[in-house]
């Protein structure tokens, strides 16, 4: 998986969470907003039943009827009450009662206020408001109206449906808004993997990349051919030392050379000469002992701290001289040193 890739799946998880977060903190909202709505109709029609007188009709021997309600999951909901023995007064169209809990009971013993709550009735979600009131007798009674919850769950299903539709296509937005936003934001990246990739392969140390800007990437494009210049310098000045070192050991391995030449080729020569011609050799070769070592400190790039010290400039001179003169013995050299 490219970088391009994981930067734009990396967006695309970021504005899932986003979204995910933003869609459930609108479900919480419009539910507890179509709730509320809910909550508000029972207590109204909890509060107009309650402000009338509490009428009961004749039911089946000992069960009298509320004469107010709906059917369960009417638009309108329905009502009940319940006695302070927990026996529920239901109205003539129910088919079944509300169940009557502890809480209830309290509330129609005269023990506990109103209060809401959620219940289930055939099947169906309902909403339910509880609170105490009194007949014309004065016994007390817990008056109970629920407000089915079907609309409600319907709505948020809808919702919810649409929550996930919008989310989706979120995430697939934002997924290939990132895969074009990084293919922008990586352009310098690219640029710096082509060069890269052209240096190794032509390796042309001269190349460089557009940096402009300030920001991270163009830091980092700077600081590349910076790196480019400094091996482009490195690889000139190793150039130079082959040239130079070639150069500095030609002289003495000629010389050198030319002087065993006369030591082998010669069977004539003077004591004296043969003498002279080993001393040569042997100073030639440690000359060239002394700069191969040379060559090889200043190839390993070594940095050392520098120290200032004296240095007799006639010595200097009187040994550069002594070196030219074994390497060019048919030259004359006259010199004139003074301690300086």
């Amino acid at each position: 998986m490219s970088f391009r890739t994981r930067l734009a799946l990396v967006a695309a998880v970021a504005v899932a969470l986003a979204v995910v977060a933003a869609s459930a903190v609108v479900y919480v909202v419009v539910r507890n907003e179509l709730r509320a709505q809910v909550d508000r109709s029972v207590r109204t029609q909890a509060r107009e039943i309650a402000s009338g007188p509490i009428h009961l009709e004749p039911g089946a021997p000992g069960r009298p009827l509320l004469d107010v309600g709906r059917p369960v999951g009417g638009d309108n909901g329905f009502a009940q009450l319940v006695t302070a023995l927990g026996r529920p007064i239901i109205t003539r169209e129910e088919r079944g009662a509300l169940p009557v809990t502890h809480h209830v009971l309290r509330v129609a013993q005269g023990h506990s206020g109103p209060f809401l709550s959620d219940a289930m009735v055939s099947r169906h979600a309902v909403r339910v408001m509880t609170i105490p009131v009194q007949d014309s007798a004065g016994h007390t009674y817990a008056l109970q109206v629920a407000q089915p919850l079907s609309g409600v769950n319907h709505t948020l299903h809808r919702v919810s449906i649409y929550l996930v539709l919008i989310a989706f296509g979120g995430i697939l937005v934002a997924a290939a808004l990132g895969l074009v936003v990084s293919r922008a934001a990586l352009a310098p990246v690219r640029r710096l993997t082509e060069t890269t990739e052209n240096v190794t392969e032509t390796g042309d140390l001269s190349q460089r990349i557009d940096a402009t800007g300030h920001d991270e990437l163009s830091r980092l494009a700077t600081s590349f051919n910076t790196m480019l210049g400094a091996l482009e310098e490195a690889s000139r000045a190793q150039r130079q030392l082959v040239a130079d070192a070639s150069h500095e050991l030609r002289t003495p391995l000629t010389s050198l050379r030319t002087n065993i030449e006369v030591l082998a080729g010669e069977r004539t020569l003077a004591p004296e000469d043969r003498e002279r011609l080993l001393n040569d050799v042997v100073e030639q070769l440690g000359e060239m002992t002394s700069l191969i070592a040379e060559l090889i400190e200043l190839a390993r790039a070594e940095q050392h701290p520098e120290k200032p010290e004296d240095v007799r400039l006639d010595l200097l001179a009187r040994t550069a001289v002594e070196r030219a003169r074994r390497n060019r013995p048919n030259v004359t050299f006259t010199t004139d040193f003074e301690e300086s």
